[in-house]
């Protein structure tokens, strides 16, 4: 009796020519075709977008833990006028419900560049910049949880599990990049809330998984092989092939073998992309690398990694913080030092990378996003600190078809609210693949009976702000 679960054994190579019409002339014909018949079985080849893209690439400068909107982007003087008095509004209920009195920013704002937009002078070098910033004033949430925030932030959902924007993108775009992953996380010290499932690829296939980089000369474990891993790494792929073969599509396994072979590629191309002592004093200088500050060196390499990621191809990248030794930029208390602490890491790094990108001609081609999960209070938690807010902050975008010098939206006289243009979570993610070419109510994935997006059923462009 025929058991329809056994698997017969693979034909040898002549049995296959001799079976197969015209044998030879395939063989032939798939020698010349060569590299484009790999290509059509990577998941990473590069595909179409909808539309024509003013940008090819994304760098996500993601500021965990929350900055305080009224201390950075967002200046109101009525907090001034208030400080160590009763708010008088209506507040909401966030993650403490610790209704302090007023708290003045610690922090002078001035009008920067032509644009004459205020910045804080915590960011004395990111307010160089501010004439190719987009500051969406009005952003909001519907969650004031840090992991449930960041899950939002990164995927469009408050639920562990789905597919992060990073996978999405590469899911729709592929990646110009052949010895790189197409979704890299620069993990400069700290993992946010939610930890991996933040980047994770959720239902899409498993080679639009974020892959996570850490700092340093070895971002990659075992990157370099000893001995005879080469030759098994070629068994396990050839195994694998063999298998695939005779059983058909199997998702598991086919990301398995395209992360082998992308791992052989990556064993030249990650020490060469790290390698960072042939950069002139210039470079060493706009970001920071030789700062007496070493979180500063240290998330000025990685925004220069993450210059060098688009440079090769790489679809998407995200720059996660530094540990400063406060609690990222969650200050529940020590808002003075540990903004500072926070913003002298990162200020002049992304100042360096904003610059950077211009005078190299691909700023037009990447899209910067730089921003937190929410934002905080303006009452004061404690003596010197602010709780969550996710009713209204600030969040910019630079580049890649963004019109600079622009604020876009406002909250009311306190910073609670976002009053004016409301920006939501899923508006956001809709202008970021919009400006990569893609529609996000095409962008969609079959999954238990339903067409799935980053944006569920929602999302809006937030057209003031292209170019």
């Amino acid at each position: 009796m025929h058991c329809q679960r056994f698997i017969g054994p693979p034909q040898s190579r002549r049995e296959m020519l001799l079976n197969c019409a015209n044998g030879f002339g395939a063989v032939a014909l798939s020698a010349l075709l060569g590299d484009q018949v790999r290509a059509s079985s990577d998941p990473m080849t590069p595909r179409p977008p909808h539309f024509k893209a003013k940008a090819t690439s994304v760098i996500f400068l993601f500021m965990d833990g929350g900055p305080s909107q009224v201390d950075t982007f967002d200046p109101k003087p009525r907090l001034d006028r208030e400080h160590g008095q009763p708010i008088k509004m209506k507040t909401p209920a966030t993650q403490f419900n610790n209704v302090g009195n007023v708290l003045k920013s610690p922090w002078a704002f001035k009008n920067r560049g032509k644009s004459g937009i205020p910045v804080s002078d915590l960011f004395p070098h990111v307010a160089e910049c501010v004439d190719d910033l987009a500051i969406i004033r009005s952003m909001v949430s519907n969650f004031s949880e840090h992991t449930a925030a960041n899950y939002f932030m990164h995927t469009g959902s408050g639920l562990q599990g789905r597919p992060s924007g990073g996978s999405w993108v590469t899911y729709g775009l592929g990646s110009e990049s052949r010895n790189l992953p197409g979704f890299v996380v620069l993990n400069s010290g700290l993992i946010p809330p939610g930890g991996a499932d933040c980047f994770t690829n959720g239902f899409l296939p498993a080679s639009y998984q974020g892959s996570v980089f850490s700092a340093g000369n070895t971002p990659v474990a075992n990157i370099r092989p000893v001995g005879n891993q080469k030759a098994m790494l070629g068994l396990l792929r050839s195994l694998d092939r063999e298998t695939l073969e005779r059983v058909g599509h199997n998702d598991a396994m086919e990301s398995a073998i395209a992360n082998y072979e992308l791992a052989g590629r990556m064993q030249s191309a990650v020490p060469d992309l790290v390698e960072i002592s042939g950069e002139s004093k210039a470079t060493r200088e706009l970001y920071g690398l030789d700062d007496t500050y070493p979180q500063t060196q240290l998330y000025g390499r990685q925004c220069l990694t993450a210059r060098r990621l688009v440079e090769r191809g790489v679809r998407f990248v995200e720059v996660l913080c530094p540990n400063v030794g406060a609690d990222r930029w969650d200050q529940h208390g020590g808002l003075k030092k540990g903004h500072e602490d926070n913003a002298r890491a990162t200020d002049k790094p992304v100042a360096g990378l904003l610059k950077d990108l211009k005078s190299r001609g691909l700023l037009d081609s990447t899209l910067v996003v730089w921003g937190g999960e929410f934002g905080r209070t303006p009452m004061a938690q404690g003596s010197d600190g602010r709780d969550h807010n996710p009713f209204g902050f600030t969040m910019w975008m630079a580049g890649g078809g963004i019109k600079g010098g622009t604020i876009h939206g406002a909250t009311d006289d306190y910073g609670y609210y976002a009053v004016e243009n409301k920006v939501q979570v899923h508006d956001l993610h809709a202008t970021m693949l919009h400006l990569l070419g893609l529609d996000h109510k095409r962008l969609t994935h079959r999954f238990s009976g339903r067409d799935m997006r980053l944006t569920d059923v929602h999302g809006e462009l937030i057209r003031p702000i292209l170019a």
